[in-house]
């Protein structure tokens, strides 16, 4: 490759990083202004009320997974460990502590700085 060509190539790559950051930048103000809405807001309070709500109904159920868990953790049962749930949202400081394989029976339940709360779904990146 000439000169030119390696030069050619070197503008063609940070036009395209250009755009690429240029995008995700765009994506994120829209996401931004879309979450920010009052009625996006207002729903998202019932969800998180309702995940509550039924991690507070199902605490007695689910109450030995969560004192395995924090065992498992203290202990470094890495055998234990392995067979939780990989469910999760790490950003609201979500950790399923049922076994892998529930979904099917119960929704994900953990506990949080504010108390017991089961959800549906999983954010695998947010952690």
């Amino acid at each position: 490759m000439s000169g030119d060509g390696v030069e050619e190539a070197r503008v063609r790559t940070a036009v395209a990083g250009h755009a690429r950051r240029r995008a995700w930048a765009e994506g994120g103000a829209v996401f931004t202004a879309v979450l920010g809405g009052a009625e996006v807001r207002r729903v998202g309070a019932l969800v998180e009320e309702e995940e509550r709500r039924a991690g507070a109904e199902l605490e007695v159920e689910f109450r030995v997974f969560r004192d395995r868990y924090a065992y498992a953790v203290r202990t470094g049962d890495v055998e234990l460990l392995a067979g939780v749930c990989a469910g999760k949202h790490g950003r609201w400081g979500r950790i399923c502590v049922l076994e892998a394989g529930h979904e099917d029976r119960a929704p994900h339940w953990g506990t949080t700085a504010e108390g017991p709360v089961a959800w549906i779904g999983s954010a695998p990146d947010d952690d």
